[in-house]
């Protein structure tokens, strides 16, 4: 059933000062809400007041933690350039006219940094003109707003101008919870979840747990909100959140500023969670004045108590940190929850024998780029300029968005980072997702960097496997450039200045908000018209940058038997593994051609290499796409085998249309994250979780395998998969996750044949 816009949002405040037209209505969510709450009869958590009052059954709806799947009206959807293509080539074969609710794309992520902003920026307008062309036309005609090359990162652009206290949105990205920092409930997910929504449809998710992370104390010093997160991460480990929902709250809230939670819960998707959020608080209020949305923040004061958790709401678990004896942290290497704090982290150094030399600081990203953040790293550089001293290697800047650029531009800013010896990169994601030509540290060669990123996935940043990428806040990044080493502690340690006398840095400062309003610099906004319905969209057939797609077939009836193991992964196996960005991300509204990609970076079991697997039918070794499209070819559907947290990290989709374009049936793990679980749904394939998690073991990669269960699939149900091989045969128990809906996406051959064939 689809739900317009305008029935739920009819008061006269705008979400948007860019959508006058799309109201908000915080009495429309409060008034569901009380049809939940005489139901339940408990208090609720903020997350829980956000999704419940958005519910499309509220009186019917079954609700139960971990256990439910909640049928929601999200707000809004935004989409950056390199998901947006895949989920605008599904929206157009869908054939819906327009757009149901409010939606956004965003050209953040096919920039490649390499000689800095203006020319990088320049490079990549004309190498993607076709996808930015496709883009810009897709969102004309379907009535999305449309943000240019050169606006910014989709997150910090969603913060600036769409997100809203006691919001909900997807996004398909998966650090879409950014905006979980002014308040929002925002959840990353797969272009085909975007698709459901954009066409009105109600979004299905499994009703969340709930982690309540009590902050107590106040940031000081050098400690700083990334710290929060980086802390929580070495506490959860990167799968500790999987299914959960994180709700700060106590005293220390109030220390931190708006962007500062952002910072926190954009970093939320590194340990598994569904999103994170803050309660509306006048942190929030000042930023949303700051940014041109006083009538917004005026509303929220009016309905605070819809915007903060319940008295004595009850969270499935606790996590109590202390704000006032926090440490600044690095985190790393290869994984976001190795945590060190600074005290400590000489010693680790040394200790674990990472290569101790600075090859390269970075600072910025979608996680740490608000005017705060550039505030306090151009401190500390402007007392090293101040004692003569500069950067002893490669430091670059990333702006979130052209108007912190313009921004930081006016205020000075810039002008310090520069003299330090910064390269000032596009407002892009540039190197936080291997967009990052780096030519200073030929690979293979043991390094180590400095980030304020997010991720630091073996080669995540320049693809170099021996990159060792420690992930902190920009102001330690900025100074552990100036000292060229990783050991150097910044609240202990000196420096020598250009006047042979030591010095130390006192604690860095900077203001979260600019004494003057905002500088918006280039206007880089498409508005869509009010009718496109006689605009074109353009898909050249001979373009290896774009593909219309083809529905894939729906299941045959049958039960699948004797399929080879395309691979069996060890270890940690990313989306990044499964589906490499870099530089396949100009594939990205290609299925054809990014499917060369699939599975290149996951180790294989039987040997230990990457993209080296044995061929079971013809016993040679090849590449694994080589190998998956053989079988493809001649009709031998396929499996994956997997380890713990299957497919953490990034939200793509392609991680699940690859397998499923190149002939896979069924992934088989210990467990797996909750996006990429959700997308192998979508996309007809059959994710399933070993009952008895060390029956891993047991499969070797020569073995066949077969599942019974699956034509009588039905929520809770087991499958039983058959393990053979020459020497016999045994079974092993699965479980799935399918309700009744996601079993027809299976049936009909995936999500959006489902939604065609109910259009019929």
């Amino acid at each position: 059933t689809a739900v317009s816009v305008s029935k739920c949002f009819s008061s006269g405040v705008s979400m948007s000062p860019l959508e006058p037209h799309n109201k908000l209505n915080y009495q429309k969510v409060e008034d569901t809400l009380k049809i939940v709450r005489d139901r339940l009869n408990r208090p609720l958590t903020l997350g829980e007041k956000i999704l419940y009052g958005r519910l499309e059954d509220p009186k019917g709806q079954d609700i139960k933690r971990g256990e439910s799947y909640l049928r929601l009206f999200p707000d809004r959807v935004a989409m950056q350039d390199a998901t947006a293509q895949m989920a605008m080539l599904q929206f157009i074969s869908s054939t819906l006219p327009k757009t149901a609710v409010p939606s956004t794309i965003h050209c953040d992520h096919l920039i490649a940094a390499h000689k800095g902003g203006e020319k990088d920026l320049e490079t990549a307008k004309e190498t993607n003109k076709e996808v930015y062309d496709f883009l810009a036309s897709a969102g004309a005609k379907y009535g999305l707003g449309f943000w240019k090359p050169g606006s910014g990162i989709i997150h910090q652009i969603v913060l600036e101008n769409y997100a809203f206290p006691g919001g909900l949105m997807i996004g398909t990205d998966s650090h879409t919870p950014n905006a979980g920092g002014l308040g929002m409930v925002a959840i990353g997910v797969g272009g085909a979840d975007a698709v459901d929504v954009m066409a009105g449809l109600p979004w299905e998710l499994k009703a969340p747990k709930y982690i309540g992370v009590h902050l107590k104390g106040e940031l000081s010093g050098w400690t700083s909100p990334k710290d929060v997160i980086l802390k929580l991460a070495g506490i959860l480990t990167v799968k500790g959140g999987t299914g959960c929902i994180v709700e700060y709250f106590g005293p220390g809230v109030d220390s931190i500023s708006c962007t500062g939670m952002g910072t926190i819960c954009n970093m939320g998707a590194e340990i598994g969670a569904t999103t994170s959020l803050f309660p509306y608080n006048h942190r929030m209020g000042a930023y949303l004045k700051s940014t041109g949305r006083s009538n917004i923040a005026s509303e929220a004061d009016k309905f605070s108590g819809l915007l903060t958790a319940d008295e004595g709401a009850k969270y499935d678990e606790v996590v109590e940190i202390d704000l006032s004896t926090l440490e600044p942290h690095l985190n790393g290497p290869f994984t976001p929850d190795l945590a060190h704090p600074i005290s400590k982290f000489a010693e680790n150094v040394k200790k674990e024998n990472y290569p101790p030399k600075v090859s390269a600081g970075l600072i910025g990203s979608c996680t740490n780029s608000s005017y705060e953040d550039m505030s306090r790293s151009a401190d500390i550089a402007r007392q090293a300029l101040d004692h003569g001293i500069k950067s002893k290697v490669p430091f670059t800047i990333t702006p979130g968005s052209e108007q912190i650029r313009a921004t930081i531009a006016r205020d000075g800013q810039m002008d310090v980072l520069n003299e330090v010896g910064g390269t000032v990169l596009a407002n892009a994601c540039g190197p936080c997702i291997g967009q990052w030509k780096r030519e200073d540290v030929p690979s293979g060669e043991r390094n180590s960097i400095v980030t304020s990123y997010n991720r630091n996935f073996r080669r995540r940043n320049d693809g170099n496997p021996e990159t060792h990428a420690f992930v902190t806040s920009p102001e330690m990044v900025t100074a552990l450039v100036i000292a060229g080493d990783l050991t150097f502690n910044p609240l202990t340690d000196s420096l020598t200045g250009s006047d042979g006398k030591p010095f130390k840095f006192t604690a860095p400062k900077g203001d979260e908000l600019p004494a003057k309003d905002f500088d918006p610099g280039e206007d880089t906004y498409q508005k869509p018209p009010s009718d496109g319905s006689n605009l074109e969209v353009v898909v050249d057939p001979e373009s290896n940058r774009l593909q219309l797609l083809t529905p894939f077939k729906p299941w045959n009836g049958e039960e699948p038997s004797n399929m080879p193991i395309l691979i069996k992964a060890r270890g940690k196996c990313t989306t990044d593994d499964i589906s490499a960005a870099g530089p396949w991300l100009k594939y990205r509204g290609h299925l054809e051609n990014i499917s060369q990609n699939l599975l290149i970076g996951a180790v294989n079991d039987e040997n230990g290499d990457a993209n080296n697997i044995r061929n079971q039918l013809t016993d040679e070794f090849g590449e694994v796409p080589d190998v998956a499209a053989y079988y493809r070819d001649h009709d031998t559907p396929w499996v994956v085998i997997g380890d713990q947290n299957y497919g953490e990290g990034s939200s793509r989709e392609h991680a699940a249309l690859c397998p499923r374009f190149m002939g896979g049936c069924a992934v088989i793990v210990r467990s797996f994250a909750r996006i990429h679980e959700t997308n192998l749904k979508k996309q007809g394939l059959l994710p399933l979780t070993f009952k008895d998690p060390a029956d891993y073991d047991r499969i070797k990669p020569n073995h066949r395998i077969s599942l019974k269960g699956i034509k009588s699939l039905s929520p809770g149900s087991d499958v039983i998969m058959t393990v053979s091989d020459d020497s016999g045969s045994f079974d092993v128990t699965l479980n799935h996750t399918f309700n009744e809906a996601q079993i027809e996406w299976f049936r009909a051959g995936s999500a959006l044949n489902a939604m065609k064939n109910a259009m019929k």
